[in-house]
């Protein structure tokens, strides 16, 4: 029987690549090689230092009933190798996307595969789960025409944000994040400028920039700690779109000081669900026909830092946990 090569989390800190058996190909399935896929800097990082909590039911089934020893990962693209008889000819060898765990090959059912435009390359389309989730934001956020935004943290979800703010005809538009890396990536986009937020000065230096508060806030840090300054640095009757999937992380958030007279919104969002404002029009299909199209824009594949084999996943893991200012994007690339 055919084996793939597996990606396991077995405890906190602790992966396995396993031989897994491949079943037989069923009459309406596919087998798919896979190219590349890539590793989530934030949720799969919760995974891998056993941060995530136990949801019986997050609107997300990667998400949902998360237990060791677990495979897990949604950012996978390849190559469809067979197919079953029931299956249209039109898939065989078609360049596909799947929200499917890290492993060398696998079976699905067409409906749960997605066609890449023939425009973009693999490395480009890893990229979009986390761009479906930037434009979910940015569609939460609904900025508009002049106003002053704020982006906390750039790793990949802050860069295709930020990105695709910078299409909008803002007044202003600045990043923050901790790690000089990920600065640098954000101000070679047009017209953005970064602030290290990791300096004392960071709320003073943002002020200083603007000569004003922000109208529109994202956090998209990972940290919890980061809402105190979204607060802080949002104007009244502003917005702050928190993006950030804390897991069990806590922080103290204060909410005693210009929070409770400045009428601040603060609006949750999470890619797995649609706006119920925008549900009426805009479905998943709809939205990934958007991401498709951005990805082929923001050509996003330069933000890729590292490149491992599947059997160099320990390293990987271990590098994002312990040298995370190294990195941007690591995918693993089956080549290898």
């Amino acid at each position: 029987m055919p084996t793939a090569r597996t990606l396991f989390f077995t405890a906190p800190k602790k992966v396995e690549v396993q031989e897994t058996s491949i079943p037989p190909l069923k009459d309406n399935e596919v087998l798919v090689e896979t190219i590349c896929s890539a590793v989530s800097a934030g949720t799969e990082m919760l995974v891998y230092r056993g941060q995530f909590p136990h949801l019986a039911d997050s609107h997300d089934a990667v998400s949902s009933n998360l237990n060791y020893p677990l495979a897990y990962g949604y950012a996978s693209v390849g190559k469809v190798k067979e197919i079953g008889k029931e299956v249209n000819r039109e898939w065989e060898g078609k360049l596909v996307f799947a929200f499917h765990p890290h492993a060398s090959s696998f079976i699905l059912h067409p409906s749960s595969l997605i066609p890449i435009p023939d425009s973009l390359t693999p490395e480009n389309a890893c990229f979009l789960p986390n761009m479906e989730t930037a434009v979910n934001l940015v569609q939460d956020a609904a900025p508009i025409l002049g106003e002053r935004v704020l982006v906390l943290g750039q790793g990949v979800i802050g860069l295709l944000t930020s990105s695709l703010l910078n299409e909008f005809p803002l007044d202003t538009l600045i990043t923050a994040d901790f790690y000089e890396l990920r600065r640098k990536a954000a101000m070679q986009i047009k017209g953005v400028h970064s602030l290290d937020s990791g300096l004392k000065t960071f709320r003073a230096d943002s002020f200083a920039y603007t000569q004003n508060k922000f109208d529109l806030t994202l956090e998209l840090s990972g940290s919890p700690s980061a809402l105190n300054d979204a607060i802080e640095l949002t104007t009244f009757s502003g917005r702050i779109v928190i993006g950030s999937w804390y897991g069990q992380k806590r922080g103290e958030i204060d909410l005693g000081g210009s929070f409770h007279h400045s009428r601040i919104k603060l609006i949750s969002s999470q890619v797995s669900t649609i706006s119920p404002e925008l549900s009426g029009r805009w479905d998943k299909s709809r939205r990934f026909d958007v991401a498709w199209k951005a990805l082929g824009r923001i050509q996003p594949e330069k933000w890729i830092t590292h490149r491992f084999s599947i059997e160099e996943a320990a390293r990987a893991y271990q590098l994002l946990d312990e040298n995370p200012q190294n990195t941007i994007q690591v995918v693993f690339d089956y080549s290898k």
